[in-house]
C-alpha cells in the first residue's frame, strides 16, 4: 500500500487553527486493503445483479461500514455525471439512515418520510389523506390519518424512485430494522424492502452491524435475490493482515499535522489491542487523542494520549464478543457441507469426483455397526486384546 503524501505543519498556531488541523485529519480518508475489498465487491453487486437485487453489507461496529457507504455514493454518482447534466430529474443516488425506534416497532412511516426528504421531494408534509368531512368526528378523522398516513408515503417514495431512477437506495445503520416488538415479523420488515426493489427496479443495500445476519436465508426467494459483502476486521493471527494493519497505522501516523510523525508503529500491538482490529475505531480513537495533543500545544502524538483515549478493556471484550459471534454464524463447516450434499442425494459420490475443488476432506464417513472392529492390521506376535504383551 503506497504511503499517502504528507503535508508539512511547522507546530505553530498561527500557521493553522487548532480545528482545522483536528477536522483535516478527521476528513481524511483511508484506502485500506479491507476497505478496498469491500469496496469491489459492492460495486460489482450493484452493477452486475438484477435491477431489484437487495444487497446486504454487514461487519463488525466501527469497521468502517459508513465510510465505505459514502465512498460508494460517490463512485455512483461519478459514473452518472455525463448524463446527469442532460437528464436534470435523475439522481444518482439515493443514501439515508434506519433511525432506531425510541420504543416498540421500527417506524417505516418515519423511514420513507426521511427517503423523501433525502430526495428533496417537494411538499412532503402534504402527502397525506385527505381528511374527511367534519360531521364524521374528530376522532375517526384521526385514526384515518393515523392508518393511511404510512401507506401514502410509501406510494410516494415508490412513486419519486421510479421518476428520479437512481442507481440504488443505500439504508445505513439497517440493523434497526431488525428492532420489532411482537406482532410483526422479520419476513415482514424485509418484505417491505424487497416489494419497493421489486415495484421501482432499485438496487437496495442494507448496511448494518452481524445483527443484519438475522435476515438471512428468511426464505428462498429472498436468498435468491439477495447478495452478502462482509467487511471484515483485521485479525492478528494472519500474517496479511497483521501486516496491513501496521501498514495502516503508519499512513494514519504519516497524516497527522506535525511537523515530525509519531512513529505508531511501534506501539501497534496495543492499538490492535484497544480497537479490535477495526480501522473506524481506531481512526475515532486517534481524532480523539490528537484533539487532546492540540489543545496541550504538544509537538506531537505521544503514548500517554493514547492510553487516556483509548477504548477501556470491558469496551473492548464487548466489542470482540460481538465480532466474534458473528464471524461464526457466518462460517460454513464441513458437517453443514456434507449434511447439504445428503441431502441433494450427493452421499455416495465422493466430492472430489464431481469436481469440487477443495473438498476432498468433506468425503461421508464410512457406517460401522455397533460392536463391529474397524479395520486395522494387528501386529503380528502381539495380542488384539492386550496392548504391548505377548500372547
Amino acid at each position: 500500500m503506497a504511503a499517502p503524501s504528507r503535508r508539512r505543519f511547522s507546530g505553530t498556531a498561527s500557521d493553522e487553527s487548532r480545528k482545522r488541523r483536528l477536522q483535516e485529519f478527521r476528513d481524511f480518508t483511508l484506502a485500506h486493503p479491507q476497505l478496498v475489498e469491500a469496496k469491489e465487491k459492492l460495486m460489482s453487486a450493484i452493477q452486475d445483479s438484477a435491477s431489484n437485487s437487495l444487497v446486504m453489507v454487514f461487519g463488525p461496529t466501527g469497521v468502517g461500514k459508513t465510510t465505505l457507504l459514502a465512498k460508494i455514493e460517490k463512485l455512483l454518482t461519478q459514473s452518472l455525471l455525463s448524463s446527469l447534466q442532460t437528464d436534470r430529474a435523475r439522481i444518482p443516488v439515493v443514501s439515508v439512515e434506519a433511525v432506531a425506534p425510541e420504543s416498540g416497532n421500527f417506524s417505516w412511516r418515519d423511514q420513507f418520510k426521511r427517503t423523501l426528504l433525502r430526495m428533496e421531494e417537494p411538499l412532503v408534509d402534504c402527502k397525506l389523506p385527505q381528511p374527511v368531512p367534519e360531521s364524521r368526528g374528530n376522532d375517526l378523522n384521526a385514526r384515518l390519518t393515523a392508518k393511511t398516513s404510512g401507506a401514502e408515503y410509501r406510494y410516494a417514495v415508490e412513486q419519486a424512485l421510479r421518476y428520479r431512477r437512481p442507481l440504488a437506495v443505500l439504508i445505513d445503520e439497517a440493523q434497526h430494522l431488525v428492532k420489532l416488538t411482537s406482532g410483526r415479523k422479520l419476513l415482514d420488515q424485509l418484505d417491505v424492502v424487497k416489494s419497493i426493489a421489486n415495484l421501482t427496479g432499485t438496487v437496495h443495500v442494507l448496511f448494518g452491524t452481524y445483527d443484519l445476519l438475522a435476515f438471512r436465508n428468511l426464505n428462498g426467494q429472498l436468498s435468491r435475490r439477495s447478495a452478502e459483502v462482509h467487511f471484515r476486521r483485521y485479525r492478528a493471527d494472519q500474517e496479511n493482515d497483521r501486516r496491513s494493519f501496521v501498514n495502516t497505522v503508519h499512513s494514519f501516523a504519516q497524516r497527522l499535522p506535525f511537523p515530525d510523525p509519531p512513529d505508531l508503529a511501534v506501539d501497534w500491538e496495543y492499538l490492535y489491542e484497544r480497537s479490535v482490529g477495526c480501522v473506524g475505531i481506531l481512526k475515532d480513537w486517534l481524532v480523539r487523542a490528537l484533539a487532546q495533543a492540540l489543545s496541550r500545544g504538544t509537538k506531537t502524538l505521544t503514548r500517554p494520549d493514547l492510553e487516556s483515549c483509548a477504548p477501556s478493556v470491558s469496551q473492548c471484550e464487548r466489542m470482540l464478543s460481538e465480532a466474534i459471534e458473528g464471524e461464526l454464524r457466518l462460517r460454513e463447516s464441513a458437517d453443514e457441507r456434507r449434511r447439504l450434499r445428503t441431502r441433494l442425494g450427493l452421499t455416495d459420490c465422493t466430492p472430489d469426483q464431481q469436481g469440487f475443488p477443495g473438498d476432498a476432506g468433506l468425503k461421508p464417513p464410512r457406517r460401522v455397526r455397533p460392536g463391529q472392529r474397524r479395520p486395522v492390521r494387528d501386529e503380528i506376535g502381539r495380542s488384539s486384546l492386550y496392548d504391548g504383551k505377548h500372547a
